[in-house]
């Protein structure tokens, strides 16, 4: 049992909880204290605590659409690996530990670790049964990601942060709409009511407008001055190259294999992608470094 509740947690998701050091890398440039890191790293492992344990909520919920879903029905929960009482009590005494240390980290850190958490059930409850509401609601658990990471060691929140990762957020539900749209029978119909509202033409359109927005939101971030310091980050400019590239895979990794349903997958096993982000990362803290 204590495999499939493991598993239930979904480890390989938890890269999406890599956005909490981005309040981090972005202010690399400041001498940040020893203390700074170990509190994104606590506070990384707190989102991961809350993200798993509201995967096994939804799974609890969703059990008889994922039953019916190619690749979901092999969910503990949704095979029965995992009996549903066990994965309550699991998720309830998860959830306690992780909002009482978020609050220990400060009181700003806790409260947004509260609303991430109400976010996420509404998403589970209602919010991911309302077209365009879902992926609203999808980009705004990233950006909540965004936020706390930037709170935890006290730095300020930049717009750019914020705007970069909805539109980046946005992008990356689209193509998981995508994916569900074209791999479940009658168009994921009997999964999900929302997914009889989309049309694979109209997502592939939004998905355009979604990456071009995420390109030239970047852009303009590297050319302006920090709206918070007032100081210009010119070199960052270095970077741009591979967020075009980052871009353009996914975009490749949609159309050729419709790769979009499993982003966090795409991140941790298509080389190329992996490679590109860490070349970005230490691009960026070079940059970051040059002050100019």
């Amino acid at each position: 049992m204590l495999v499939a509740l493991i598993q239930s947690l979904r480890p390989k998701q938890w890269s999406k909880n890599g956005l909490l050091f981005a309040g981090y890398l972005f202010t690399i440039q400041q001498r940040h204290p020893t203390g700074d890191l170990l509190k994104v790293i606590a506070s990384f492992g707190i989102f991961c605590a809350v993200s798993g344990a509201t995967y096994m909520i939804n799974d609890v919920v969703d059990i008889e659409c994922d039953r019916i879903h190619p690749r979901k029905c092999k969910r503990p929960i949704a095979s029965g690996s995992l009996p549903v009482p066990a994965a309550i009590v699991a998720a309830v005494l998860m959830l306690g530990a992780s909002i009482w240390l978020a609050f220990r980290l400060g009181t700003g850190f806790g409260a947004i670790t509260v609303a991430y958490l109400a976010l996420t059930l509404s998403y589970s409850a209602c919010l991911k049964h309302v077209v365009i509401v879902d992926l609203l609601a999808i980009a705004a658990g990233f950006v909540a990601r965004a936020v706390a990471g930037a709170v935890v060691i006290g730095v300020p929140l930049s717009p750019w942060l914020l705007l970069c990762t909805t539109l980046l957020a946005l992008f990356l539900g689209l193509a998981k709409r995508r994916s569900e749209l074209l791999t479940l029978e009658n168009g994921g119909l009997g999964h999900r009511k929302t997914l009889g509202e989309y049309t694979a033409p109209m997502l592939d359109q939004m998905l355009s407008i979604s990456a071009s927005a995420t390109l030239m939101s970047y852009c303009l971030y590297t050319f302006q001055p920090n709206p918070i310091t007032g100081h210009l980050h010119t070199a960052m400019m270095v970077t741009i190259p591979f967020v075009v590239y980052g871009l353009f895979r996914y975009l490749f990794l949609i159309q050729s294999r419709n790769a979009g349903g499993s982003p966090e997958i795409v991140l941790l096993e298509d080389k190329p992608m992996l490679l590109n982000v860490v070349l970005y990362v230490v691009a960026a803290i070079i940059a970051l470094k040059l002050r100019f």
